[in-house]
């Protein structure tokens, strides 16, 4: 007659330590399973969270049930009993645990409070003795016997059918209590990827197949995760590719793929479609972008850019001037000479003249910045033309006034060399 292999023993809070890890970890409460509540020894089957926060926030109350989402303390244990009715002893014990607890991390009263977590509903008699009676939420009992009086019973097959109670009511005693549970919690339509797999593990581990019961595995939460993998693996098989892209976002089923990837298959003018004239000209040679277009049209079109950038610079001209005639009052003269300057900018220059004019106190801290600007655009002529080293040429400048300085700037984009711009630098 062959052996029988004994099932290994099933650690269930830890499978519910796993659920809650993957639930609560990311919302800033701390798990713990298998605590040493003392320093020394009894170790015992509690599950502990630990808030961070003051108060449980929203996204934390989302998960949690029925008396523990309605508590102040800050450390909750918990005593799952999932295989086993609840008895005097579990009761006397849990009460133990609550003290050691406190005593050995130090803790106020206040900070603490400890369920049992009772997956069969409990004999009313024991409830009686020791003087627990249901709460207004359903599922929840309380005591006011001395003793036990810390000690809360929440009963997973009473609790209420809602979403913060079906993630613990997974681990009720009766089929139906579970079965209402996992088809609560699949109506959420974005579940993160692990918690997904977990759950559908822990389905398969609560409704085994025909023979699984006896099977001697060791049921763990790797076991349970490996099993929600293996599933989802499954499903991903058997479906359509349709079916698998189905209510993902455009971003979703791109993800991954290579740019190259992502355009095979589409026409030029599908890829094109959506960029801005920019983008689509970016990156390409000057000599590409003029590809196909007639020398007239390139002509057109260089001559109406130039008409538009000389309205742009005007506008941005008249605005600068408008600026220094409101913050500083200055001569007709003196305002024309600027203006004279100011056409050899840019745009972007133009610009960031104009916001020193409204932060500068004084017209002369105005035109002492505009004397540091020709000079580095003076130096930026000299060494693109002449391809020297700028410094040499801008140390001895310094001292020069803006004007002159704007006169040396026209030289240095007409004269045919270095040494025609040196003597025009000697007479000043």
């Amino acid at each position: 007659m062959e052996d029988k292999i004994k099932p290994e023993r099933t650690l269930w809070h830890r499978l519910l330590g796993k659920l809650f890890e993957l639930l609560l970890t990311p919302l800033g409460i701390i798990v713990y399973v298998d605590f040493n509540l003392m320093s020394a020894p009894p170790r015992a089957d509690i599950l502990i969270l630990r808030r961070k926060s003051s108060h449980w926030t929203k996204e934390q109350m989302a998960y949690l049930p029925d008396g523990i989402r309605d508590s102040s303390a800050s450390h909750i244990l918990l005593e799952l009993k999932y295989t086993e009715s609840l008895t005097a002893e579990a009761i006397e014990k849990t009460h133990g645990y609550d003290i050691f607890y406190r005593d050995n991390q130090n803790l106020q009263d206040k900070e603490v409070e400890t369920f049992i977590l009772s997956a069969k509903t409990p004999n009313i008699l024991l409830l009686k003795k020791y003087g627990y009676e249901e709460t207004e939420w359903p599922g929840l009992y309380r005591s006011n016997y001395p003793m036990v009086e810390r000690v809360g019973i929440l009963v997973l097959n009473k609790l209420r059918p809602e979403t913060h109670n079906a993630y613990i009511k997974l681990f009720a005693s009766r089929g139906e209590e579970k079965q209402k549970a996992f088809d609560i919690l699949a109506k959420i339509s974005k579940l993160p990827n692990l918690l997904w797999l977990y759950m559908s593990g822990l389905k398969q581990v609560m409704f085994p197949g025909k023979g699984e019961e006896k099977m001697a595995i060791e049921i763990t939460p790797e076991y349970v995760m490996n099993l929600g993998t293996q599933m989802q693996k499954a499903l991903l098989a058997s479906l359509s590719v349709e079916d698998r892209l189905r209510g993902l976002k455009p971003e979703d089923r791109l993800r991954g793929l290579k740019p190259e990837d992502r355009l095979k298959g589409l026409k030029p003018e599908d890829r094109l479609r959506g960029l801005k004239p920019e983008d689509r000209l970016r990156g390409l040679k000057p000599e590409d972008r003029l590809r196909g277009l007639k020398p007239e049209e390139v002509l057109s079109r260089y001559k109406l850019y130039q008409t538009q950038q000389q309205e742009v610079k005007r506008r941005a001209v008249r605005t600068l001037q408008r600026t220094l005639q409101i913050r500083f009052h200055p001569a007709e003269e003196l305002l024309q000479k600027v203006e004279e300057q100011l056409q050899q900018f840019d745009v972007t220059t133009l610009d960031q003249l104009d916001e020193v004019a409204v932060m500068i106190d004084s017209m002369s801290g105005f035109e002492e910045k505009l004397k540091q600007v020709i000079l580095k655009i003076l130096g930026d002529t000299l060494a693109s033309r002449f391809g020297i080293v700028a410094d040499k040429y801008v140390a001895p400048m310094t001292d020069l006034s803006w004007e002159r300085l704007g006169q040396l700037h026209k030289i240095a984009l007409t004269v045919g060399d270095l040494a025609e711009f040196e003597i025009n630098l000697v007479t000043s």
